[in-house]
């Protein structure tokens, strides 16, 4: 054993020699926490990430410079600054950096989320945006939301009148979950309402959960695996074989669904006719099979997948918790969707416009919880100026998006809870970007906001919620980088409402 840490230390000494040896001398430095000899940055790894990053900026500015074993970084903490990385130099900071995870999660660099800026992902991203998640497919998606809200509202008034103590995440999950599969495949999650336990997810939803659980926290720049070679040369914790057996997992539940769509549209399609997000693509490969291959296909619904399951729910669980540490907002919202929509129905995508507080509540907890605080991290290929500093092609750029929505020069008190901060304009014109920004924002925001507005919306309008032992909700994080979670999941006492008893009993 003693040979064996000798040998990791050798090697740590000869690769970080090399690589300082070898960088070029920046003219205008950057600011720069302190760093340990040879290792950089390392020691500043430590999850949640953007919390590490957000403390640090408090104390180096908004722009400064890490060394996280092979990158060299920049943090990107206000709203100037990240303005001048994606408009006016958002070309230059268009591409990925390598990460070792993304290769063996993205079908080799290839998915619309990691690609390098090339015309294969312009390709991909028009896709995305033409084909699949267009306003007007949004649309038509709505009554597919609306009828997965339905079934949760259904089965949540089900448990609390058995129990009042509820948790959302499976809920949300096997919702968010639900919803992808009718829209990209056409086909249904397999649960039996009479005879599954209500707290139990369906089956696709407990595998795929299985498989983003197993996954997540083995991805992402707080993980010395991603960082440093001679971890992964020696990989005593087999990271790289619990990765790919979660990504053979995960492929086979998406080509499942590929293959049974293709059966479905080879005997004549749906017999509704609406056309899935699969079938759409099938479209496109039989003009062009060698562009638009299976590969391609399962690459744009992964990114699909694994970007609208757990966003939407941890988005959802911060939206409910800030609502029971605020009362006074929680009453509110309920007050304009009972002169809104009313007690004779539930909430609808054609309410949501109308539902301005509503609106407040979903902005107001992106500012404060953004679903991914640091974005994905992008990478110059050209040298370039940030700030006047200059920047080596192929430093990674990391954009804090948590710390920006916290800025206290641009937010009156940032930490605190205030969706009327977003009450009839007044928060236009300040700068948030939860969903990114310039050529690499996330193509599913319109989505996402129309998901988040019904569940919302129908949990708000259908249920009376109070705190487990009127003890105040836990805020704290748990953050795997890319998304930030509960450290512990939401849990309340549920009741239904009086007012809304009827629609309960139709549902």
């Amino acid at each position: 054993m003693d040979n064996f840490y000798i040998a990791i230390l050798s090697f740590t000494f000869i690769f970080l020699l090399h690589h300082l040896l070898g960088r070029k001398p920046n003219k205008a430095p950057l600011p720069s926490p302190p760093a340990i000899p040879f290792a950089g940055h390392i020691h500043l790894v430590k999850k949640p990430f953007h919390a590490v990053l957000a403390r640090l900026t408090e104390r180096h500015g908004p722009l400064f410079s890490l060394r996280l074993g092979t990158f060299n970084a920049v943090v990107v903490s206000s709203p100037a600054l990240a303005k001048e990385c994606f408009t006016e130099m958002d070309v230059t900071f268009a591409n990925r950096p390598r990460l070792p995870s993304w290769k063996f999660l993205s079908e080799d660099y290839s998915m619309i989320a990691t690609s390098s800026y090339n015309p294969h992902w312009r390709n991909l991203r028009r896709v995305a945006a033409v084909q699949l998640l267009s306003t007007h497919r949004v649309s038509c998606m709505s009554g597919v939301i609306s009828g997965e809200v339905h079934a949760m509202v259904r089965r949540l008034n089900r448990s609390a009148t058995e129990s009042p103590r509820i948790r959302l995440k499976q809920r949300l999950f096997e919702l968010s979950l639900s919803v992808l599969m009718e829209t990209i495949a056409n086909t249904k999650a397999t649960r039996s309402e009479a005879t599954a336990a209500d707290t139990d997810m369906s089956v696709e939803a407990q595998e795929f959960r299985t498989v983003m659980d197993n996954i997540n926290p083995l991805v992402g720049l707080a993980n010395l695996w991603e960082l440093l070679p001679i971890v992964r040369w020696f990989d005593v914790s087999g990271i790289k074989n619990k990765l790919l057996a979660s990504v053979t997992r995960r492929d086979a539940f998406l080509q499942r669904l590929i293959d049974a769509e293709r059966r479905k549209v080879e005997d004549g399609g749906s017999e509704d006719g609406k056309k899935s997000m699969i079938s759409v693509m099938f479209g496109l490969q039989k003009k062009e099979p060698n562009v638009y291959t299976d590969k391609m296909i399962r690459g744009l619904i992964t990114s699909l997948f694994s970007a609208g399951t757990d966003t939407i729910l941890a988005t959802t669980e911060w939206a409910m918790s800030l609502l029971l540490n605020h009362p006074t907002a929680l009453k509110k919202a309920h007050a304009q969707i009972d002169q809104v929509v009313g007690t004779s129905r539930l909430v609808s995508s054609e309410d949501l416009s109308r539902l301005t507080y509503l609106q407040c509540i979903i902005s107001e907890t992106l500012r404060l919880y953004p679903a991914a605080p640091l974005l994905l991290p992008h990478q110059t290929y050209v040298d370039c100026k940030i700030g006047g500093h200059t920047i080596p092609s192929g430093t990674m750029l990391i954009c804090n998006a948590y710390a920006i929505h916290r800025d206290p020069n641009v937010w009156e008190d940032p930490l605190e809870f205030k969706p009327d901060r977003f009450e009839d304009g007044k928060a236009e014109g300040l700068f948030m970007i939860p969903f990114g920004m310039g050529r690499r924002k996330c193509p599913g925001e319109a989505m996402a906001l129309r998901t988040m507005g019904l569940v919302l919306g129908a949990l708000i309008q259908c249920f009376e919620w109070d705190r487990v032992d009127d003890a105040k909700v836990d805020m704290k994080e748990y953050g795997e980088e890319f998304v930030v979670f509960r450290a512990i999941p939401f849990e309340a006492l549920c009741k239904p409402r009086a007012s809304m008893y009827d629609v309960l009993e139709r549902l």
